[in-house]
């Protein structure tokens, strides 16, 4: 995922956790807020819970991946958070893929291809 597109603050994390709507999946968790300049920012956390760091590091990785193919076909003017759930450790990435292509659709913010 491109530097551009990216969450990266803190506070930011917070912000949309706090204000934002979210959407929920066995695998992962979706809160989407609106943002005011008009950009995607996307930032993908993952907790102790998920695993250890390795696994930690392997859930995002994953995540980011999933998201390189859907940027060009996000609505812009969006924070995103992808929070991971415990159970993404043992899902295979096209489970992972689709569980975050079915919260996107839910929150209206695909465009159509």
């Amino acid at each position: 995922m491109k530097r551009q597109f990216r969450l990266t603050r803190p506070t930011d994390f917070k912000r949309v956790r706090r204000l934002g709507r979210s959407y929920a999946h066995p695998l992962v968790v979706l809160v989407v807020l609106r943002n005011p300049a008009g950009e995607l920012h996307i930032g993908i956390t993952a907790s102790r819970t998920v695993g250890g760091a390795v696994q930690r590091n392997r859930v995002r990785r994953q995540v980011k991946a999933c998201f390189d193919d859907f940027i060009p076909h996000l609505r812009p003017g969006w924070d995103l958070v992808l929070v991971a759930r415990q159970p993404i450790i043992n899902a295979e990435y096209s489970a992972i893929r689709s569980g975050i292509t079915r919260l996107l659709e839910q929150a209206g913010l695909m465009v159509e291809r």
